[in-house]
Parts: C-alpha cells; sequence; structure tokens
C-alpha cells in the first residue's frame, strides 16, 4: 500500500448542475462531507459559477499538453491534477452531462494531448498515488434511466485525468428539487462512498 497516509488526500468534486443546491449537488455535498470525516481535503468547483468556455479546437495544447485558452479553466486544471480522487456530479440531460460539466471535460482535450500527444503521464499525487480514483454522481428524471450514453462520457473524462471509474451512483425517477432527500439510502450512501474512497485500501496502481 503506497503511504497515502503520510500525506492528507485530497477530494475534488465538480458539481455539473445548473441549478445549484439540487438533487446531484446535494449527492455531492453529501459525498465530500464523508470523506472529510475521513481526514480528506476537499474541494468544490461548481460548474455553472466558473468561467469555462468550451474546446475551440485550436490544438495548442499539442505542444506541451497545456491549454492556451485563458480563464477559469486553470483553476479547474489545478484541482484535477492534484486530487488523489476526483467525483463529478450532474444530472441526465438527453443522455448526456449538462452543458456546463461537458465544457469541463471538453477542455480536457488538453489533457488528452498530454496523454496521447506529448506523451508524458501526471505525476503521482502528493499522497503518492499513480492513480486517481474516479466517482461519478447522477439522477435522471424518467423511470427508464438510460446512463449508458452519460457513463461513457465520464470513463473517458476519468481516463485522460489518470483515474480509475471506481464507483458510481445512479438514481431514476428523482426530478424535482431536493427530491434525491426522500430516497430511503441515497444520502446516507454518499457520505458512506466519502469515507470509503478516503479510508478504503489503494492498489498497487492507485
Amino acid at each position: 500500500m503506497p503511504t497515502a497516509a503520510s500525506t492528507i488526500v485530497k477530494v475534488l468534486g465538480i458539481a455539473g448542475s445548473p441549478r445549484r443546491h439540487g438533487n446531484t449537488e446535494t449527492l455531492l455535498d453529501r459525498f465530500l462531507s464523508g470523506a472529510e470525516e475521513a481526514g480528506a481535503r476537499v474541494h468544490k468547483i461548481v460548474a455553472v459559477r466558473v468561467d469555462v468556455a468550451g474546446c475551440i479546437a485550436c490544438d495548442g495544447c499539442w505542444d506541451d499538453g497545456y491549454c492556451i485558452v485563458k480563464d477559469d479553466w486553470q483553476e479547474v486544471y489545478q484541482g484535477l491534477i492534484t486530487a488523489d480522487v476526483i467525483a463529478l456530479a450532474s444530472p441526465l440531460f438527453f443522455w448526456n452531462v449538462t452543458a456546463q460539466a461537458k465544457a469541463i471535460i471538453d477542455r480536457c482535450q488538453s489533457q488528452w494531448a498530454r496523454k496521447f500527444i506529448v506523451g508524458r503521464p501526471l505525476p503521482p499525487t502528493m499522497a503518492g498515488h499513480g492513480r486517481r480514483r474516479g466517482v461519478f454522481f447522477c439522477v435522471a428524471g424518467t423511470s427508464r434511466g438510460y446512463f449508458e450514453g452519460i457513463k461513457e462520457t465520464v470513463k473517458d473524462f476519468f481516463l485522460v485525468n489518470e483515474a480509475d471509474y471506481w464507483a458510481e451512483r445512479l438514481y431514476s425517477e428523482i426530478e424535482a428539487k431536493g427530491e434525491i432527500s426522500q430516497h430511503p439510502t441515497a444520502l446516507k450512501d454518499a457520505v458512506q462512498l466519502g469515507r470509503r474512497a478516503v479510508e478504503d485500501e489503494w492498489g498497487l496502481s492507485d
């Protein structure tokens, strides 16, 4: 087991919904509270409150893996590369993440260039983890709850940020603001998952 205990584990939460304090952000907040209880240092980025433009496909990142567009992406980038755990929360919008979350994901084109064009992997985190843990929260308003498309997007987002798709919590028939609070287990489970994300043993590649 790497020496994760020698430094504080960092957990980044990205709230992707355009509606503040809605169902997915509530799940994320509970997850972060559990991680903090387990001793992690947590940080939350609210996608609707950061100025992150969509990728403009300029290929400026192909030289060194850094995005040349100057906006709040730099803050998001620093959070991603220093986190041991990356948690993304987004409601299901047309079988995918929200536009705000997608802008952040699309700007990870620079991370893709770093990984596949420049050929430079991210260094281990301060806690000694070569691989991050990725956690995904999603709610869908319909009973159908078709999550396969959104999961592929999120898996690729984690992939370019050197994170494994470690856990997911997906809920159907949740739409009205605050409705997730009526779920019998969701909030408690999110807290427990936050603790586990910090405390569970990390594999040799983590």
